[in-house]
């Protein structure tokens, strides 16, 4: 089968929806572009990408996604610089994820230039909907589901593939405040941890509810088995300073391989941070905190790009996390945004001009 593509159908939309928009007071993915990309499987194979106007998707009652969610996705920004040009940030990273993630969950997986030149194509009709105010992008959802018919236990014949776009505001405003989970787990060996499922998420929105209230913003993840190891941080891959050394879990089944986590490891690097890739317990963490050592935690990801936590509870216990004026959070959060809006030189290659 030919799955290159360098020519997508457009449908533009017949109204533009931006003058409606207040760009200057984006919440996070609650005001939707005016097209869309969206790409059909059936017959045992993807059909054309197209570019259409955003719209609701009309879906049979039995599709299989509603039953034994196939559903997975991916989440990126766009960005403008100076000149108006339009970048992305390690793009075929997030297409090699999302792929990762459909295999696992026995999904058909999508051709690169369908994903890339349907992504540029999209990109370029809607460029007037990637912000430039500071602190704001365009967030970028690729998601794949199952829209085969029927109750029968097995995976779909069907599928479709959308990318939608947000012009979007910071994700999460100020430092916050976490509890170490005890009880509930994200994931488990063996299971989809390290794929971008939808019910992956699904899942931690209770054991958050319960963190809420308890006067927490977020839910740190420990292991499924012993409850001992730190994990993730809500949605995030989670950062831990101890002294002048930055620490993280590796990926496994459990732990989602994060772009921006994998980004920071080589920033930090470059930047001669001592970083460890191991396992932490709870038990370091705590006693760091008490002896003084603790330094920072946060967590990364795409949406937030990097989230400071000001403290966590733990046995019925609050830590504060010291308030420090140069932290390895800021100086990360500033190397990355400043290589993804084109403001420095990027020495990894990540930055991926839409021309």
């Amino acid at each position: 089968m030919n799955t290159a593509v360098s020519d997508i159908e457009v449908i533009k939309a017949k109204k533009t929806k931006i003058h409606d928009v207040d760009f200057d007071h984006l919440s996070f993915g609650s005001t939707f572009s005016d097209h869309m990309l969206e790409c059909n499987y059936k017959d045992g194979k993807w059909q054309a990408p197209k570019v259409v106007p955003y719209q609701p998707i009309t879906l049979d009652p039995s599709a299989k996604i509603f039953h034994y969610g196939q559903s997975v996705f991916e989440g990126m920004k766009a960005y403008k610089d100076a000149k108006n040009d339009i970048y992305l940030f390690r793009p075929l990273d997030n297409w090699k994820r999302l792929n990762i993630s459909s295999k696992r969950l026995a999904i058909p997986e999508v051709p690169e230039s369908y994903f890339m030149e349907g992504l540029k194509t999209l990109l370029k009709l809607d460029s007037e909907w990637i912000p430039k105010k500071e602190g704001s992008s365009l967030y970028i959802r690729p998601f794949i589901f199952a829209t085969g018919k029927g109750f029968h236990a097995s995976p779909a014949n069907e599928y479709k593939f959308i990318i939608a776009c947000a012009p979007s505001g910071a994700y999460f405003a100020g430092k916050v405040k976490v509890l170490i989970e005890e009880t509930y787990s994200r994931s488990a060996n063996g299971g989809v941890g390290f794929a971008k499922a939808g019910g992956n998420y699904a899942g931690q929105f209770y054991p958050t509810q319960l963190a809420v209230e308890k006067g927490y913003q977020q839910v740190i993840w420990t292991d499924d088995n012993t409850h001992e190891y730190i994990e993730e941080a809500g949605a995030m891959n989670i950062f831990i300073r101890i002294n002048d050394t930055l620490i993280t879990g590796p990926t496994s089944d459990r732990i989602l391989d994060g772009i921006t986590r994998k980004s920071i490891i080589e920033l930090a690097k470059a930047e001669g941070i001592a970083v460890e890739v191991r396992k932490i317990s709870v038990h370091e963490v705590v006693a760091a905190a008490k002896n003084g050592s603790l330094k920072e935690m946060f967590g990364a990801g795409t949406a937030a790009v990097i989230s400071p936590i000001s403290g966590f509870g733990y046995h019925g216990e609050d830590f504060d996390i010291p308030e420090l004026e140069n932290t390895y959070a800021s100086l990360m959060k500033k190397r990355i945004t400043d290589i993804q809006t084109n403001k420095c030189e990027d020495p990894f290659g990540w930055r991926f001009k839409v021309e």
